[in-house]
Order: C-alpha cells, then sequence, then structure tokens
C-alpha cells in the first residue's frame, strides 16, 4: 500500500496540463504551471482530469448547459480567454504605471535630500508642477493624461520622508557590500553640535571599490549623554559593528586633533587603536595643522584680527548702523556695497574680512567718526602696520587653503602644497630682509604712500616662527613621505624606503613584482603616461585658478580617480604592489568631509526643522554627501501597490 501511495504521489507530480482540458473544462494553465479556471478564477493543485471535471460539473454546470461541448462551448470559452488576456495586460499596465509614480516620487525626494530642503517640499514642488504643466502642455492632445499623471505623484510630507529614509538605507547597504570586499579603509571623525545642542559625531569611510575611490558618510552618530573620547569610540565602535565592518581592516585615523580625540590615555584614537590587532598611522587633519600654524603670530597680531572682528560687528550687526553705512557707501561711490560679516568662524576663513575691511578702511573711518565712536587704533601706524600685515599672510594662507580642500587631492599632492608653503614662508622672510616687500603688496602701499618706517625685524621674525611651526607640525607626514609617493611614481620606489607595517604585504612577493614591472615595458609605459595625465591636470587647475573659473575647476577629472584608473588596468598578479597603492589610495589627508557634512548638517536640521529626529537628519545627510545612487526601480518594486498621498 505504501508502495502504491508513493507511486500515485510521483505520478501526481509529473502530471502535465493537457490543452483539449481548455476546451473541455474552461481551464487554462498559469505560469506556475498548475490549472487555473477561466470562469471563477480558481486554481487546482494537480493537473488530473477528474479534479478539473468535478470543478466544472459541480460549480458550472449552467455554463456546461448552456454552452454544449463542441463548437458552442469552443466559441465561448475563446471568448472568455480574450478577456482573461485582456484584463491581465490591464493588470500589468496599472503594476508598470504604479511603478513609475513611484520611481518619479523617489526622484523628487531625492532632489529635495540633495538640497537639504524641508520634506514639506514635495507638496510644494507637484503644485509647481502642476500649474506648469496646464500651460506648458496646453497644445497636447492628451494633456488631461498628463496631468492626471502629474496629480498621482505621492509627495506628502511622510512619503518624502520615508522615501528618504529607504534611499539612504539602500545606500548604506551598497556601502557594506563595498566594505565587505576592501582590505584597507581609513576613517576621518569629527564631533559638532547641530541646532538644538545635540553632539554630532561624524563617521566618513575612505576606501577603494571597484569603480574607484570612495569617500562616504558611514553614519551620523548622536551622543546624548557626555562626549569624551570613550564616548565617541563607544559610537564608532558600535556602527563598525552594526555593519559588520571589522575593525582591522582600518590602516588610519583622521581627526581635528581635538583633545577628545587625541587624549593619550582616554581620547578617542588611544582606545580605538587598543581594539586594532596592528598598527595604524594617526593624521591630525593637515587643514587643521595649518589653521594651529597660522596663528603662531605674537598675541598683538591677533589682537588686530579680534579688533576687526569686532569693528565689522559693530556695524553689520546693529540693524540702524548697517543700513546707515550702506547708505554712506552708495553716496561715498565705494565699490563695495557692504561689510561682510563673520562672527565665530574658523580662524583662516577671516582672511576675506580682512580684505574687505582693508578695502573700506577709509569709509569705515568717516562713518564711526561720524557716529562718534573712536576706535584710536584706526590711526596708530604701527597697528595700521599689522594689520595690512595680516591681510597679506591671510591671503597667501587661503590660496593654500583652496588648495588642500580640493576634493580628489591624494595625501601627497596635500603634503607637496604644505611643504612648497614652507618654503615661501623662507622667501617671505628674504622678503623682509631685502626690505622689498613685493609678496606684501598691501603693506608695500602703505609704506610708499605713508613714507612709514617698517618694523622689519618684528614681521621677519613672525613669519619664520610661523615657518617652524609649519615644519614641527608636518614631521610625521614627512617621515611617510616615501610611502605616499609610492601611488604615483612606483617606477623609482626604493623598497627600503617605504613602510609596509600597516598593511600586511608580503615583502618579498612585492620586491619580485616591483621587479616585474620596472621591467615590462608594457605595464611601466603605463605610469610614465601617468605622469603626462597628472601634469596636464595640474596645467589645468593652475589656469582654471588663475582664471577665477572655480566651477570648471570642480568638473576636472580627480587625480586619485587618474591613478587608481591606471593600478586598476595592472593585472592581479601583481597584487602586493596594487594592495599597497590601494591602501595608500584609501588614506583621508583631512576631515574636509567631516567639516563639509556639519555645514550640510546645519543647513538641513535649521531652526525651523528642529524637531527632525536623529534618524531622519542622518538619512537627509547621506543623501546629500555620497556619490551612490540608490537603486530606485529595486526600492519601488519593494513597495505596495498602491499610492498614499
Amino acid at each position: 500500500t505504501e508502495k502504491s501511495h508513493k507511486q500515485r504521489k510521483t505520478e501526481d507530480e509529473n502530471r502535465e496540463f493537457k490543452v483539449e482540458w481548455t476546451e473541455l473544462f474552461a481551464f487554462i494553465q498559469n505560469s506556475n504551471g498548475l490549472p487555473t479556471c477561466l470562469i471563477c478564477q480558481e486554481k487546482l493543485a494537480h493537473n488530473k482530469k477528474s479534479n478539473l471535471e468535478r470543478h466544472f460539473t459541480t460549480k458550472h454546470a449552467s455554463f456546461g448547459s448552456k454552452y454544449p461541448a463542441g463548437d458552442a462551448r469552443k466559441k465561448a470559452v475563446e471568448e472568455l480567454q480574450k478577456s482573461q488576456q485582456k484584463s491581465s495586460s490591464v493588470f500589468n499596465y496599472w503594476v508598470q504605471s504604479s511603478n513609475n509614480v513611484n520611481i518619479a516620487s523617489f526622484i523628487v525626494s531625492q532632489e529635495i535630500a540633495k538640497r537639504g530642503k524641508p520634506y514639506t517640499d514635495g507638496e510644494y514642488i507637484k503644485s509647481c508642477f502642476i500649474n506648469a504643466s496646464e500651460q506648458l502642455f496646453r497644445d497636447f492632445k492628451n494633456k488631461a493624461e498628463i496631468l492626471n499623471k502629474i496629480k498621482e505623484l505621492p509627495l506628502s510630507a511622510k512619503t518624502v520622508k520615508d522615501r528618504t529614509v529607504k534611499m539612504s538605507s539602500n545606500i548604506t547597504n551598497q556601502q557594506i557590500e563595498d566594505l565587505k570586499l576592501v582590505s584597507a579603509l581609513s576613517i576621518a571623525v569629527d564631533k559638532s553640535c547641530d541646532i538644538n545642542d545635540t553632539a554630532q559625531v561624524s563617521l566618513f569611510v575612505r576606501f577603494i571599490s571597484s569603480t574607484g575611490p570612495k569617500e562616504e558618510l558611514l553614519g551620523l552618530l548622536p551622543l546624548k549623554g557626555q562626549t569624551r573620547g570613550e564616548d565617541i569610540a563607544n559610537a564608532v565602535i558600535e556602527c563598525m559593528e552594526k555593519h559588520h565592518i571589522p575593525l582591522d581592516k582600518i590602516v588610519s585615523i583622521s581627526t581635528d586633533g581635538a583633545k577628545s580625540m587625541t587624549g593619550v590615555r582616554k581620547g578617542f584614537v588611544s582606545i580605538l587603536t587598543e581594539k586594532i590587532n596592528h598598527e595604524i598611522r594617526v593624521y591630525h587633519c593637515i587643514i587643521h595643522q595649518e589653521a594651529l600654524c597660522a596663528q603662531t603670530f605674537p598675541e598683538e597680531i591677533c589682537n588686530v584680527m579680534e579688533l576687526v572682528i569686532k569693528i565689522v560687528n559693530t556695524i553689520v550687526a546693529k540693524a540702524l548702523y548697517h543700513r546707515q553705512f550702506k547708505e554712506f557707501l552708495v553716496e561715498m561711490e565705494s565699490e563695495y556695497a557692504d561689510l561682510l560679516l563673520h562672527n565665530k568662524v574658523h580662524w583662516l576663513s577671516r582672511g576675506n574680512v580682512l580684505k574687505r575691511f582693508a578695502s573700506l578702511l577709509l569709509e569705515i573711518k568717516a562713518f564711526l567718526l561720524e557716529k562718534g565712536v573712536d576706535y584710536p587704533e584706526l590711526t596708530d601706524d604701527q597697528w595700521i602696520q599689522k594689520f595690512y600685515f595680516m591681510v597679506d599672510v591671510t591671503s597667501h594662507l587661503n590660496n593654500l587653503n583652496r588648495k588642500l580642500q580640493e576634493k580628489g587631492n591624494t595625501i601627497f599632492s596635500m603634503l607637496e602644497e604644505v611643504i612648497s608653503f614652507e618654503n615661501k614662508l623662507s622667501l617671505f622672510a628674504q622678503d623682509f630682509e631685502r626690505e622689498t616687500l613685493i609678496h606684501f603688496p598691501s603693506l608695500l602701499k602703505h609704506h610708499q604712500e605713508n613714507n612709514s618706517v617698517i618694523d622689519i625685524y618684528y614681521f621677519k621674525t613672525a613669519i619664520l616662527n610661523m615657518r617652524e611651526a609649519f615644519l614641527r607640525r608636518f614631521q610625521e607626514f614627512r617621515n611617510s613621505m616615501a610611502t605616499l609617493a609610492f601611488v604615483k611614481k612606483p617606477l623609482s620606489a626604493d623598497v627600503t624606503e617605504l613602510n609596509f607595517s600597516l598593511f600586511n604585504i608580503d615583502i618579498g612577493a612585492f620586491e619580485m613584482q616591483l621587479l616585474e614591472l620596472k621591467n615590462k615595458e608594457l605595464w611601466s609605459s603605463k605610469f610614465e603616461r601617468l605622469n603626462a595625465d597628472l601634469e596636464k591636470l595640474e596645467k589645468n587647475k593652475c589656469d582654471f585658478s588663475s582664471q577665477h573659473k572655480w566651477s570648471a575647476l570642480k568638473d576636472l577629472e580627480k587625480e586619485d580617480m587618474i591613478i587608481f584608473n591606471t593600478w586598476n588596468s595592472i593585472p592581479d598578479s601583481y597584487d602586493q604592489l596594487k594592495k599597497l597603492a590601494f591602501a595608500v589610495l584609501s588614506l583621508f589627508g583631512t576631515t574636509y568631509s567631516c567639516e563639509q557634512s556639519f555645514s550640510s548638517m546645519n543647513l538641513i536640521k535649521s531652526t525651523l526643522r528642529n524637531r527632525l529626529i536623529d534618524e531622519n537628519l542622518e538619512s537627509c545627510l547621506k543623501l546629500k554627501t555620497t556619490t551612490y545612487k540608490p537603486d530606485l526601480s529595486k526600492l519601488s518594486k519593494e513597495m505596495q501597490g498602491h499610492c498614499s498621498h
């Protein structure tokens, strides 16, 4: 009995649908290969003639008597089939149409997030779209159909928020998939406060994916209690573990150098390095280092800066004074219509304020005299000298700062800029020694117009002190110079000068591969072309900078991408060379990405959006900063097939 039961079961599983059953019992075969009734749409579990016949005779006896077997039933069944196909195509059209509406909704939500706009802008955009379309498609025959499509777009604040969270989650999944494949990654960590004074830790990762270098926000981590080094470390470790990213993949950490980050025993860096089972490189952000070097001037020179900011705030911060001052400038026919307001800002960005202040110095003195506000320093020649010195120095520093902030720069290129600036400082010191002042045009102009006696020794000493600070602060970078240069110039690399301790390299295999690379013209010629490409890029940068074509500068191909493409074209038989190159390419030089993300955070979570919860803030920020594209068709298919407004 058991044997016959098994045999019957096997036969049931292997039965096939017979074509004649369609005409006899009004059944068709569905996509799963099982019979489906054309009359009532019921599906049967097996392709068994007796089951189909029983269903037809018991449930559809009236259909059987109305259309007896033969031509009558054949025609009736054909009509049922046509009707079935029509409704199926309508359903498929509706599903596709619904899918298109969802994707369009995702695209609008993505644009809102990328620009840091509030979720409520979805309805505003929809309203603009509808009103503009009334005129735009006035002559179209299907205008009503187009407008209905736009009106179907789900863009309520809740919908935009949900779409943003889904896209952010999709991007995180893409980041994690790429991070699983890399052997080395770097992290940059910085801390700031949002509009509600919640401490937020920005965690960026830099790594080399299959498509090139990536610098991505992995998480915006809120600290609800204290903001000590251990709190930051716990938040970062928790984020890495949540995404199953091994801490041992980290080869370098960049911070802004704050006490909570770099404290010897309880700083974030020391706590995290204890958890990592190999040596790592810790970098204090190049831009922060530079800013600290810039503050090595004597106290009285720094006081000049503070007084300028105070005077600017006196004029600009008072509404009445500000209006009157602007009117005063119009009357004086000044080329500038206003002062720049900078209160508590990064030190170097005050250079723009100094420049504008210098351009309006006569007008400012006249205006303050009219108002009866007395600043004796503005007529003191010693103070004026220090002021013009600061105008010129911050101009030089800002040029360096702009170069360091360019996206796609390798850490080696940044270091080259710093070393170049150190040499410029020696040149500036010689400029004072010769008393030519050709690199200090504002100070030179003041000297020529007022016949002032410049305190040469004082200013020369200030410049040399800054140079000493640069030499001291960038020593750790200088020690890694040969290793950092390897990505650009492997053909001139000396293995004895390279530092392999961070990267788990097989040194024997590395030496053999490097020798082969140098002697294989096919591969070595690629690096000669690389240097030609980098030379061309640098020339374009210089040309666009001198012409102030900043948007064209941004559109240039990035240095790290050009280097990646060269290394990526080398066969994997040179795996140890590529491993070192990609690890070096993954090093952060600055925490500038973090700095930018905090600017974006303050734009997103403004006073008008101060109730934005942490999860939604992170989603908005991730979409604004990422280079990944969310998979919108996948997200749309995952959603239910209905539109919610």
